[in-house]
């Protein structure tokens, strides 16, 4: 006797798998499990605005990059007559502008787009070097001393160290924290208090994400680094801000704008939000991340159309062998009503039921009066073929004349299907008599309908086009079902007198 190991090994295989690539589809390229649900897009605009004094100008300005929570899919500048380039120096990203000879007032753009992606995550760039000891006059070393002793003594690690330092600045009744306060503002304190005790730091620039907001101004914050990663601190409150619309927009601890050759210069900001379907949040991803896609999307719309309805069809024949193996429900042909649903989709289920219905009926009329011609079966199926063609290009006319313009669509019915159909069941009617026909007719037809209702899901449709694994899963599903060798739920009916007795 055969093993059956392999086989369930196969099919745990293939449920593995189709879980896999779907938890990845979900995970790297951010395809939502549900359908309906958008994705929020930030458009960001900087506005440079300073005095040229006609000469050379130089503009550079600090540009945000993807990070945690947000992936940057679009950047853009608008400076006419200015030449821009994109650089990565040793400070972080920026963006700069130039021009031979400038003169008054000059306004320069940069807009970037960034994607909230939950699943965006940035690598950390580690502080290089050691930590340059700031140095203070004699009242501010022992106001900084005495500060750094307490968050010493109420801290345990590097986190609750700068907690507790920048809780202390913010005591208004602490003349140590008043001394500091009075020459320099609360993130120049932090950072200063943080190197003189030897703690990674740096300040970055942030912006709050706020709808329609304009000319919003950078708001500096201070991280430090705590051996894995970047944590911010509010200066402010000494807490982590975990507000889900805070941007860093400035990394590079040294400047947010610089400007040479000329005067006033400032930067503002003004942002808009927009949502978008998922499947544009996921091409965007994709080509701002440089991702392989070998995902339908990446077809061209015309053929990603034939495949949203072909996706559908393992779903049908999973219906059709739980109906056929597990409840017993006999159909004309064995995925002749996968077809049928198909059709459906297209028809509208009440028209398609009618024009199935009429079509079955008129060819069933037409053949038994070929079936006293004692027709050779090529010639007899042939004939039936063009007769189901006729039938339909009648009805579509009729249809048409009479204002019923959802009897259209009635082409849409598989022509050689329903010829085999038409021909099974004429040769069934001969055998086994018109209830039989009426069985298998009547089962087909139900099993197309169930199979519409799930071809039609909204749940159904969206998992089967965005998740390519779940055609696995779904013929591993199948496969276990072809392996059942018991009892059909309809065959029961017949130890139902055994049962009572």
């Amino acid at each position: 006797m055969t093993s059956r190991v392999p086989f369930y090994l196969s099919v745990l295989l293939l449920i593995v798998a189709g879980i896999t690539l779907s938890v990845v589809r979900h995970q790297t390229y951010g395809v939502p499990w549900t359908p309906g649900e958008t994705r929020q897009i930030w458009d960001i605009e900087a506005r440079v605005e300073f005095n040229a004094l006609a000469k050379e100008a130089k503009v550079s300005l600090a540009a945000p990059h993807t990070q945690d929570g947000y992936t940057l899919i679009n950047e853009s500048s608008s400076s006419p007559g200015y030449g821009v380039a994109y650089v990565t120096t040793d400070t972080g990203k920026r963006v700069e502008w130039s021009i031979r000879k400038a003169t008054g007032p000059q306004t320069i753009y940069y807009k970037s787009q960034f994607l909230v992606d939950p699943q965006a995550k940035a690598t950390p760039i580690p502080p290089v070097g050691d930590v340059v000891q700031p140095t203070f006059n004699g009242p501010e070393e022992a106001a900084a001393i005495a500060l750094i002793e307490r968050a010493n003594q109420r801290s345990a690690d590097n986190i609750t160290f700068t907690r507790e330092l920048i809780k202390n600045l913010n005591d208004n009744d602490s003349q140590n924290a008043s001394l500091l306060l009075n020459k320099m503002s609360k993130v120049d304190a932090t950072q200063k208090l943080l190197s003189y005790s030897q703690i990674p730091n740096k300040v970055v620039g942030v912006i709050q994400l706020e709808d329609g907001r304009r000319r919003q101004t950078i708001q500096h914050m201070n991280e430090i680094w705590n051996g894995d990663q970047w944590v911010l601190f509010n200066p402010e409150t000494g807490t982590q801000p975990n507000h889900p619309n805070i941007l860093v927009w400035d990394e590079s601890n040294v400047s947010l704008l610089d400007v040479t050759g000329g005067q006033n210069s400032q930067v503002h900001f003004t942002m808009l939000s927009q949502d978008v379907s998922p499947q544009t949040a996921t091409n965007n991803k994709i080509e701002a991340d440089k991702l392989l896609n070998f995902s339908i999307h990446s077809l061209p719309l015309e053929e990603q159309a034939m495949f949203k309805t072909i996706m559908l069809i393992p779903i049908g024949a999973l219906i059709v062998v739980f109906l056929r193996v597990i409840i017993g429900l006999k159909t004309s042909g064995t995925f002749m009503p996968v077809l049928i649903a198909v059709a459906f989709v297209q028809t509208q289920l009440l028209t398609g039921i009618v024009g199935f219905l009429l079509i079955v009926g008129t060819g069933l009329i037409i053949r038994s009066y070929l079936s006293k011609l004692n027709l050779l079966l090529v010639a007899r199926i042939s004939a039936v073929i063009i007769t189901v063609i006729l039938i339909i290009s009648v009805f579509t006319v009729v249809a048409f004349k009479i204002g019923l313009t959802e009897g259209l669509s009635i082409t849409f019915f598989p022509m050689i299907i329903l010829s085999w159909t038409i021909e099974r069941m004429s040769i069934l009617w001969e055998e086994e008599g018109a209830k039989e026909v009426i069985l298998q007719g009547g089962g087909s037809l139900f099993t197309s309908v169930l199979i519409y209702l799930g071809m039609t899901n909204s749940y159904v449709q969206h998992l089967t086009f965005n998740f390519i694994g779940l055609q696995l899963i779904v013929l591993a599903a199948i496969l276990l079902l072809g392996t059942y060798t018991g009892y059909r739920l309809t065959e029961l009916r017949r130890f139902k007198p055994l049962a009572e007795e």
